[in-house]
């Protein structure tokens, strides 16, 4: 049998994860996702689009997101 990996511990979000990193409902975090400037998912799998955290994180600092004291998971 092949070994399950967390997608947290490879540090990769989807929708749920941006909305709680960002403190939004799903829907926003996924409307946010689809701006111009908002990073390229890494992959698209069957349960969606899927993100690294630190590009991620990046675009939420740059754009008055989040702050350096917001708490993340």
């Amino acid at each position: 049998m092949g070994t399950r990996v967390s997608l947290v511990a490879m540090d990769l979000v989807g929708g749920t994860e941006i909305a709680q990193m960002l403190g939004v409902s799903r829907q926003r975090a996924l409307q946010l996702a689809g701006r111009d400037d908002f990073p390229r998912p890494v992959a698209t799998l069957s349960v969606g689009r899927i993100w690294r955290r630190q590009d991620v994180t990046r675009w939420a600092l740059a754009n008055g997101r989040l702050t350096d004291a917001t708490p993340g998971p």
